[in-house]
C-alpha cells in the first residue's frame, strides 16, 4: 500500500508506554513486506542460483495486479481483545484530537495494527505507483484503504466511518520521477548492482540459498531461503516463494529460531496479473458515513504545539519531526544507537523525560488498568550490571526497558539484550 501518514494530539501520553505498541508495531511492517500461502506441489523448474532468482526479483516490472491474501501472524503475544483502542494512538476511535473530539475507527495507522494478530483474508489490488487497493475482509464487515492519484480514503463498514487525506505535491513527486525511471540515491539502478548488494551483505552476516520449488496459489515458484549465521537472533528463517514466470514474490514465511509454527505466514491464495478495472478505486462515502480529514488533524495538532520554544533548537532534526514535537519529548530518536551488526544488531535509545515505565498503581494512574493488564503479561523483570528493568518479550522482537530509561530492543534473545546493557555501562 501507499504510505499513509497520520498525526494525533494525543502522542505525548502515549509515549510513556509506546515501547511495547511499537512490539506490535515491529510485527506489522514486517507483515508487510511480501505476500504468501501454503506450498502444493513442487513443480520440475531449471535450476537457479541465488544471485540468478535475486535478479529475477529485481528484473520484475510487474505494476498491474490483484488477488486474496491469507495473512496468519503468531507473536506469541497476549490476546489484545479490545484493549489495543485503550493504549494504541488513534486505535478504535478513542485517540482524542488536539480539540478533545475522539479520532476516527477508519484510520489506517491504528486499524491496520489488527494484523498484528490472528488471521485475515485481504483482497488487494495495484494498478501502477499511485493506485492501491487495499480491504481486510470480516464475518460481518470490510475495512478497505484506497490510494488514488493524490487521495487516499480508509472506510470501515462497521462503524460507517471514513478517513481522508490528500496529498498532491507527494503524488506528483512519485509520478515524476516513475516517468523518469529514477530512483533513490544510493540505491541500486539494475537488477545485476541489487543482486551483488544483497550477496555481498550475506556473506558474514547471512546465508542465502534457493530450496527447492513449490506451487502458491496455483502458479510455479521458486523457494529463496535467507538465514542467519550468527546467534542470539531470534529468526530461524524466512523463506520467499517467487514466481517462475513474473519474478514476483507470492509468499512469505518468517519462522522463529525457537521452533514452532511460523511467526508470520502471509500470502495469496488468487491472485491475477490483468490490469484492474478503473472503477477498483474509486470510492464516494455512503450516505451517513462519519468523515474524517486527516489535514484537519494534523492542522489541530500544530494550532496547539507549545509555543514557548528555545530559540536554539538543533537544526539537524529528523526529516518531517515538527520541532514542537521534538521539544517536547525531549530529544527521542536522535539518542539512539546501534550496538552489533546484521541480524543481532540492537537500537539503544533513552525514553523522553529519562526514566523508566510508569505503573498503573492506584495512585499514579500513568497507565490505564488495560495497558498495564498487557504489559505485566509481557514484562520479565531481570538484573544486571545495568541495575534492573524489564524485557517485554513477543516470538521474534523482544525489548528491554531499564528502570533508568534506557532501552535495548531487536531480533535478538532476552539474554543478548542484557548482555548489550551490561556492555554499554
Amino acid at each position: 500500500m501507499a504510505p499513509y501518514e497520520s498525526e494525533s494530539a494525543g502522542r505525548r501520553k502515549a509515549t510513556r508506554y509506546v515501547v511495547p505498541v511499537a512490539v506490535v508495531g515491529v510485527a506489522a511492517a514486517t507483515i508487510g513486506l511480501v505476500p504468501a500461502l501454503a506450498d502444493s506441489g513442487n513443480p520440475d523448474l531449471p535450476k537457479l542460483s541465488a544471485q540468478q532468482l535475486i535478479e529475477k526479483i529485481a528484473k520484475s516490472d510487474v505494476q498491474r495486479m490483484s488477488g486474496t491474501v491469507k495473512i496468519s501472524t503468531d507473536l506469541g503475544l497476549p490476546s489484545l481483545g479490545g484493549m489495543a483502542g485503550g493504549f494504541t494512538p488513534g486505535a478504535g476511535g478513542s485517540s482524542d484530537g488536539a480539540d478533545g473530539k475522539a479520532g476516527s475507527s477508519a484510520d489506517p495507522q491504528s486499524k491496520l495494527m489488527e494484523l498484528a494478530s490472528g488471521t485475515h483474508t485481504l483482497r488487494v489490488a495495484t494498478d501502477g505507483p499511485d493506485r492501491h487497493k487495499l480491504s481486510v475482509l470480516d464475518n460481518a464487515a470490510e475495512y478497505s484503504v484506497i490510494h488514488n492519484g493524490d487521495e487516499v480514503w480508509a472506510y470501515d463498514s462497521a462503524s460507517n466511518e471514513a478517513y481522508h487525506s490528500k496529498d498532491a505535491a507527494a503524488a506528483g513527486d512519485r509520478a515524476e520521477k516513475h516517468s523518469k525511471g529514477e530512483t533513490p540515491k544510493g540505491v541500486p539502478a539494475t537488477p545485476k548492482e541489487l543482486a551483488d548488494e544483497v550477496l555481498k551483505a550475506s556473506g558474514k552476516t547471512t546465508s542465502i540459498s534457493v530450496e527447492g520449488t513449490s506451487r502458491v496459489a496455483g502458479r510455479d515458484a521458486y523457494k529463496l531461503l535467507v538465514k542467519p549465521k550468527q546467534a542470539g537472533s531470534t529468526v530461524g528463517g524466512i523463506t520467499v516463494s517467487v514466481d517462475a514466470k513474473t519474478g514476483v514474490p507470492l509468499k512469505f514465511t518468517l519462522t522463529p529460531a525457537g521452533g514452532g509454527k511460523a511467526v508470520v505466514d502471509a500470502g495469496f491464495t488468487k491472485v491475477d496479473f490483468a490490469k484492474p478495472a478503473a472503477s477498483t478505486f474509486d470510492f464516494t462515502p455512503p450516505k451517513g458515513t462519519k468523515v474524517t480529514e486527516g489535514d484537519d488533524l494534523k492542522a489541530q495538532d500544530k494550532s496547539h504545539a507549545p509555543k514557548d520554544l528555545p530559540k536554539d533548537l538543533p537544526k539537524d532534526l529528523p526529516k518531517g519531526m515538527p520541532k514542537e514535537l521534538k521539544d517536547a519529548q525531549g530529544g527521542g530518536m536522535d539518542d539512539m544507537k546501534v550496538i552489533g551488526e546484521g541480524w543481532t544488531s540492537i537500537a539503544e535509545l533513552k525514553l523522553p523525560g529519562g526514566q523508566g515505565l510508569p505503573t498503573g498503581g492506584s495512585g499514579s494512574g500513568d497507565v490505564p488498568p488495560e495497558a498495564q493488564k498487557f504489559m505485566d503479561a509481557l514484562g520479565d523483570h531481570v538484573t544486571g550490571k545495568f541495575g534492573s528493568g524489564t524485557v517485554f518479550s513477543t516470538r521474534l522482537v523482544n525489548a528491554l526497558i531499564t528502570d533508568d530509561g534506557k532501552v535495548y530492543a531487536g531480533a535478538v534473545t532476552k539474554d543478548a539484550l542484557v548482555k548489550a546493557a551490561n556492555a554499554a555501562q
